[in-house]
């Protein structure tokens, strides 16, 4: 689906439909729509508004033949709600229900749509058709690769009509960061939502390779044997149940310019998460492939970023493997003695992904980095305090936090600060070793944030859990059912303003 942007007159667009907007609270039309609106000699204003009683609320709509009057065949009034509750969260969810009404319609190829809500002062031209071009570019996503009948969308083309010529430079750079932003997700979502037979260790070092050669970026992959010399104690523990071998990527983006910043991403890269020895319920195993989230989406966020080109200097690592049971698997009460030297006693083998992350963040601390991210679908205990729409993000500095989540908002994803106190190392006491990979059954995720906090030495360290967010069992304002890819908008964003 191509999307653009053109200063036009709306009566004089060629489409099969023209979509409007109207608030519920002020339906005065604006002077485009006044102008539609006398083309069609009153039909917005006296029949839909006035005799049908279109209230405007958000997210009713109704089609009506244009009757010839106009060059485009039929008009999609929208409601677009109340004027001070219409941002560009609302916005998004907005289109991404417009589009999928109208893909559903017979023989719609070809939209064009207003500015919607411009007017309101909520926001400009160019956060206006970013929101509308992500709404809609989210909604069509399909992951249709293993099916025999794929679904393709009937709507070709859309059009996003600037009220006048001072609109349609901005809108297009919305448009344009939309779909660099869109198609990293789309990335993303797809290697979650590939099985873990074909996403394996292997495969997806091999994805981030084709991304260096692709993207100009330079790449460091390390093996097996690397990795033990390179002391990655903790996440080769976690990979050595499994039959294939664990994998570390580094992929590396640097400005043109010197850059104003340096910026770590960490992504949880377990490619199948089965417990291990302390094996998952079958029905808890279902979506397990869904495990290396993280690292799909730094993956999707160096992507964007290679395309944006902001002056700052980005660092993707993920150590990926699989957690598998088998006669070579790391067992309870083993104690691994992880990168930075610190010992753990393996209180349960599904606690991996922290022993994973926990190397990586050592490994970060050599590269001197300004800030460091580290993205991870680790606890159950995360989607029991926030459920499936709301990230956990938790860290050592509070104002980089909440920079990240107030850029969340904006981006469209929510965020909420979880603690981390000093204190919680407490939990993790053991008798043996250093501290235990696990708590006790209270605060689980501040707990594992509080676990890896003993692998920085970061004084900017960010940790997010998308246990919860990663993939969705039921569709959630543009969002489909499944993989998401979120906090791909929010951090690259977050690069963005930095």
């Amino acid at each position: 689906m191509d999307i653009s942007v053109k200063h036009q007159d709306l009566t004089t667009i060629l489409a099969n439909v023209v979509v409007l907007g109207i608030f519920e609270d002020d339906k005065n039309l604006n002077p485009a729509q006044t102008i539609v609106d006398k083309s069609l000699k009153g039909l917005i204003s006296n029949y839909l508004i006035k005799s049908e009683g279109f209230k405007g609320k958000f997210a009713d709509s109704v089609i009506v033949p244009t009757q010839l009057k106009i060059p485009a065949d039929k008009l999609m009034l929208v409601g677009l709600g109340k004027k001070k509750e219409f941002d560009c969260s609302k916005l998004r969810e907005l289109c991404a229900k417009v589009i999928k009404q109208l893909d559903k319609s017979l023989n719609i190829k070809n939209v064009s749509i207003e500015l919607l809500g411009l007017t309101s002062g909520n926001f400009d031209a160019q956060s206006c058709a970013n929101a509308m071009s992500e709404g809609m570019l989210i909604a069509m996503y399909d992951y249709d690769k293993y099916k025999t009948k794929k679904s393709t969308p009937q709507i070709k083309k859309v059009r996003i009509v600037a009220y006048d010529t001072k609109d349609e430079k901005s809108a297009k750079a919305g448009v344009n960061s939309a779909k660099i932003l869109c198609s990293a997700m789309d990335f993303t979502k797809d290697l979650i939502n590939e099985p873990a037979q074909n996403a394996t260790p292997e495969t997806i070092s091999q994805v981030a390779k084709n991304l260096s050669t692709d993207l100009g970026l330079t790449i460091k992959i390390y093996n097996k044997k690397q990795l033990s010399d390179m002391n990655f104690n903790a996440f080769l523990a976690v990979g050595q149940g499994s039959e294939r071998e664990p994998k570390f990527i580094h992929l590396t983006y640097k400005p043109a310019k010197k850059a104003k910043k340096k910026i770590v991403l960490i992504g949880k890269g377990i490619t199948f998460d089965s417990g291990g020895l302390d094996i998952k319920p079958a029905n808890s195993m279902l979506t397990m492939k869904t495990d290396m989230s993280g690292c799909a989406t730094v993956l999707g966020v160096i992507q964007a970023i290679a395309a944006l080109k902001p002056d700052v200097e980005v660092h993707v690592l993920s150590a990926l493997c699989e957690n598998m049971p088998s006669g070579s698997s790391y067992k309870q009460g083993d104690v691994l003695t992880a990168k930075n030297g610190k010992t753990i006693e393996v209180d349960n083998t599904d606690a991996e992904g922290r022993l994973t992350l926990a190397d990586v963040l050592t490994y970060a601390d050599e590269l001197n980095a300004d800030e460091v991210i580290d993205i991870a679908t680790l606890t159950g205990a995360c989607i029991v305090a926030l459920g499936q729409n709301i990230t956990g993000i938790m860290g050592n500095n509070h104002n980089m936090i909440e920079n990240i989540i107030n850029i969340g908002k904006k981006s469209g994803e929510t965020l909420w600060e979880l603690p981390i106190f000093d204190d919680m190392q407490d939990m993790l006491k053991s008798d043996i070793a250093d501290m235990r990979n696990t708590g006790s059954r209270f605060a689980g995720a501040s707990v594992a944030g509080r676990f890896l906090q003993n692998f920085t030495k970061s004084k900017n360290w960010a940790h997010i859990d998308i246990a919860g967010t990663a993939f969705i069992d039921k569709p959630y304002r543009e969002l489909n059912k499944g993989a998401t890819g979120v906090m791909v908008r929010t951090l690259t964003n977050y690069i963005m303003s930095l």
